[in-house]
């Protein structure tokens, strides 16, 4: 499988500008920004188990659904909790997103949380992304423990809708962006470490996060024979992907930072 793209957490200068405003710590502990698109390795497909592909990627935890036979991937959505990250002296990054696009292909439109550690202290945001634009941070409250409601839907021809809810703090954003390029090759529910143009950041130790109501196209994500991948790095796992419950529900567990 193709390699997958990224939400960028420190990847453009813009982004560090905005944090410096928003969460000063997290600003200075950043790696050096790029503009530059960050990537994954490529999954490694192994034998069907339980019915599902399996794969393994350096950034990415959670399940991937592509076409075989010429869909094209109009919505994807999912409900999670926001989980606490567990700090150390060691600044770790952690994202929560659904998106398309971003497996098999150049653009990635997605929306979700974060949860990192700077300098010993957790902080947590919220986000949206229309790769290759520069990602944009929102600037509500968010705790562990919120119930976050994320979907990205276009109506094919180049215009799309990303809509974040934090139900428990209770605000929504929706945002409406065109993008004429993207292929609509995939959708995602996924959990990230995300990466500079060097690599993957140390992923935070965010415990369990769980996800519920994955869909795309409407149905469970369940039904397209998504790929469960695990997020390892030279032979260690930094996250594993549960089995889908009903098809459309699972949860995500933080092994190691790196």
């Amino acid at each position: 499988m193709p390699v997958p793209r990224r939400r960028a957490l420190a990847c453009t200068a813009a982004l560090a500008a905005v944090l410096a405003n928003a969460v000063p710590a997290l600003a200075t502990a950043l790696p050096a920004p790029s503009n530059a698109p960050l990537i994954a390795t490529s999954p490694v497909l192994a034998n069907a188990q339980d019915g599902l592909r399996h794969g393994t990627s350096t950034n990415w935890s959670g399940y991937i659904a592509t076409s075989t036979n010429g869909t094209k991937f109009t919505s994807v959505t999912s409900h999670w909790t926001q989980p606490a990250v567990t700090c150390t002296d060691q600044d770790t990054y952690s994202s929560f997103w659904v998106g398309l696009d971003g497996a098999v292909s150049k653009t990635v439109e997605q929306t979700g949380s974060s949860a990192d550690c700077s300098s010993g202290q957790p902080v947590y945001y919220s986000w949206y992304e229309m790769y290759p634009a520069y990602p944009v941070n929102f600037y509500n409250a968010v705790a562990p423990g919120d119930q976050f409601t994320a979907s990205v839907t276009t109506n094919g021809k180049g215009s799309f809708t990303l809509k974040l809810s934090d139900t428990t703090q209770h605000w929504t954003h929706t945002v409406n962006k065109t993008l004429l390029n993207a292929e609509l090759s995939s959708a995602e529910v996924i959990a990230e470490a995300p990466s500079t143009t060097s690599g993957p950041l140390p992923l935070s130790n965010f415990g369990t996060v769980d996800f519920s109501s994955a869909t795309a196209n409407g149905q469970p994500i369940g039904a397209f024979n998504p790929e469960n991948v695990t997020m390892a790095r030279q032979g260690r796992t930094l996250a594993a992907t549960s089995p889908l419950s009903a098809g459309n529900a699972f949860s995500v567990t933080w092994k190691s930072s790196n």
